[in-house]
């Protein structure tokens, strides 16, 4: 059928329409597909060509050099040297037990690290290296290396370990590092991703925890190209981090290292406070541990052996043991009485062995008392009454604020774990934690270091600088921070009237240089060098009625762990105090037979600043001390080569 020609116009009309109405939508496309395109390729050319690069370039951290410790002569406390370890990647060896088989015919391999190492492999991907041994030798090294092609997946490598110069001399004051664990990053709030490196070491305890802060340092990155599997292809460049910083401590490490000889098996402890600076010359507690052993982990049977010691060598008992003071704390109750003018220095009290509190007798250490004493006399023979009697008229919350203000009841704030803050009670304390009211007993018994008072060797060696200098001396244990000063401990006036602290300070110089002084036999000869001190002996189990109407039972006939504590300070010279000693030997007995000629000895030692002359000493004692002298430098000089192979 023959179309009419008008149809047909109509119809083209309406195809060309369609044509470019179809053209234009294909038109408007690929101009946006060619906008999107430039956008794409020109302006967002540098953001794509990045993510490009990050999925070819990984950034890796690098594990920054731990700062050092040094002692206040420059000698190393805490190094690092280099450590060899070998290396296992499990994607590179293939057969993993065949392997590990083969290399520990050359290599002997602890059971405990391989155990480790397995455990790592698993969990990591197969192309990351796992440390199967560390800090093996040179010719553990070499053997490995010569055997490389029989080893496929195996590496020596080289890296840094802590190292301990002098071992036991230091560990509870240094500490130790060790790897960073899963309870050390859930302790930590917003873990820095360098702790998340393999194996990384940190401070565990001690002064290494206490500051790591600035011992840490910062970590560096390299940036490393990977294929598409993630294994390393090649470093493209490296930013080393920043190294901790090197530490300067107060401590003398030959004081140090005498004191925990002279020490010896004792379960004890002692520290020497400069009283000018409040520089802690030494701080000692024995027995001690090898920081060495847990550097890389400690193995079970070691750690059972020091954890079930009865002597606890993993305690601090320098700073983190507190004790009765005994009669070491006498000088506090007398300044007490002293400052609130209760008694005079002049006033004498009647002991005749006891003191009726209340209903309760309260006994001297002396059975036949005393008789008249002063306040003089009352220290020079640690007479129990005459406190006794002063405590009744001065009060207990006047004597617990003289405790603290001079530094019992206080945490002194040095960078060492378990850091105690003792106790010097008071009748609202006794409320608040016992909901119980003060009883006067309660009083008789502080009144002479008993009861719930408690104290530290280092703050009885704060006690005792204060006495000496008159001033609040804060103790320091960090002389500078790369090569910065450190605040010093020397501090304001305590604000006692001095006149009366001459009074307390004649009395320890009685202990000492009287004949009938507690501790006489214990005395300092040497011209210029005398010494000023109090015995103290702190009961650790109740004498009952029946023990004293049959007659006390001696100390020494006591299983070890119920005799009593052997205490002492002192500071000397007494014209011109130049250290503060406290020691405290657990369940040693009498301060005066068993504290007091450590602290003599080791206040000799500070003094001289090595052995000192045998014409310091009492002439009935030189033939035995120059014994002991020799034993001790003995003793010294056979852990000085294992300090040296050690560095």
């Amino acid at each position: 059928m023959k179309r009419n020609p008008k149809d047909q116009e109509q119809s083209h009309r309406k195809l060309g329409r369609r044509a470019l109405v179809l053209g234009g939508l294909q038109l408007a496309f690929a101009g946006t597909l060619a906008m999107r395109m430039r956008y794409m390729q020109v302006e967002q050319a540098d953001q794509f060509r990045l993510l490009a690069e990050e999925n070819r370039i990984n950034i890796r951290l690098i594990a920054p050099n731990r700062g050092e410790l040094f002692d206040r002569n420059g000698k190393v406390l805490a190094r690092n040297v280099p450590s060899y370890r070998i290396v296992m990647v499990r994607e590179d060896a293939g057969d993993v037990d065949k392997v590990i088989g083969d290399l520990s015919r050359l290599v002997a391999l602890n059971p405990e690290e391989l155990e480790q190492a397995m455990t790592e492999m698993r969990r990591s991907a197969p192309f990351l290296p796992v440390t199967l041994a560390d800090r093996v030798s040179w010719d553990d090294v070499s053997r490995v290396a010569v055997n490389a092609p029989a080893l496929p997946g195996v590496t020596p490598e080289v890296g840094l370990t802590r190292v301990y110069p002098h071992g036991a001399d230091m560990a509870h004051v240094v500490g130790y590092v060790g790897p960073v664990s899963d309870y050390d990053l859930q302790q930590i709030e917003d873990p820095e991703p360098v702790l998340r490196i393999p194996r990384f070491q940190i401070g565990k305890v001690g002064l290494e925890a206490k500051r790591e802060d600035v011992l840490r340092g910062k970590a560096g990155a390299k940036r490393v190209e990977v294929n598409a599997t993630g294994r390393v292809m090649r470093e493209l460049d490296r930013r080393n981090g920043q190294a901790g910083a090197d530490l300067q401590l107060t401590l003398d490490a030959d004081l140090q290292s005498y004191v925990q000889a002279r020490l010896g098996n004792e379960s004890a402890s002692a520290v020497v406070m400069d009283c000018e600076t409040g520089d802690i010359r030494a701080i000692v507690s024995s027995p001690s541990f090898d920081p060495n052993l847990f550097v890389q982990g400690i193995s079970v049977a070691d750690y059972r052996a020091l954890t079930n010691d009865p002597y606890r060598p993993l305690a601090n008992k320098s700073v983190q043991g507190t004790y009765p003071p005994g009669s070491t704390f006498k000088m506090i109750t007398a300044l007490a009485a002293l400052e609130a003018g209760t008694v005079g220095p002049e006033e004498t009290v009647w002991c005749p062995g006891h003191l009726e509190v209340s209903g309760r007798r309260f006994h001297c250490w002396k059975g036949g008392g005393h008789g008249h004493v002063d306040l003089m006399n009352s220290l020079k023979q640690s007479c129990d009454v005459y406190y006794y009697d002063v405590a009744m008229k001065v009060g207990i919350d006047n004597i617990s604020a003289m405790a603290q203000r001079l530094g019992l009841g206080v945490r002194h704030d040095l960078p060492m774990s378990a850091v105690a803050s003792g106790l010097a009670p008071d009748r609202a304390w006794k409320k608040r934690v016992h909901n119980q009211d003060w009883l006067i007993g309660d009083t008789a018994n502080s009144a002479i270091g008993q009861g719930y008072m408690l104290a530290s060797p280092l703050q009885l060696a704060v006690m005792t600088a204060r006495l000496a200098t008159g001033r609040a001396i804060e103790p320091r244990l960090v002389r500078s921070v790369d090569g910065v000063e450190e605040p010093l401990g020397a501090n304001e006036p305590l604000g006692l009237n001095e006149n009366h602290l001459r009074q307390v300070r004649r009395g320890m110089n009685a202990v000492m240089n009287d004949r009938r002084g507690t501790a006489y036999k214990s005395r300092i000869v040497a011209e210029g060098m005398r010494m000023a001190g109090k015995t103290g002996t702190s009961q650790v189990r109740n004498i009952t009625a029946a023990e004293r109407a049959a007659g006390v039972i001696n100390n020494r006939d006591l299983p070890w762990e119920r005799r009593d504590h052997a205490l002492f300070v002192a500071f000397a010279p007494v014209e011109a105090p130049r250290y503060a000693v406290s020691v405290v030997v657990e369940h040693g007995g009498g301060g005066s037979t068993a504290a007091a000629p450590i602290a003599r000895d080791v206040m000799l030692q500070a003094l001289y600043e090595g052995t000192p002359p045998l014409e310091a000493y009492p002439t009935a004692d030189r033939n035995r001390i120059k014994a002991q002298q020799e034993k001790l430098q003995r003793e010294q000089d056979e852990r000085a080569p294992v300090r040296s192979d050690r560095a």
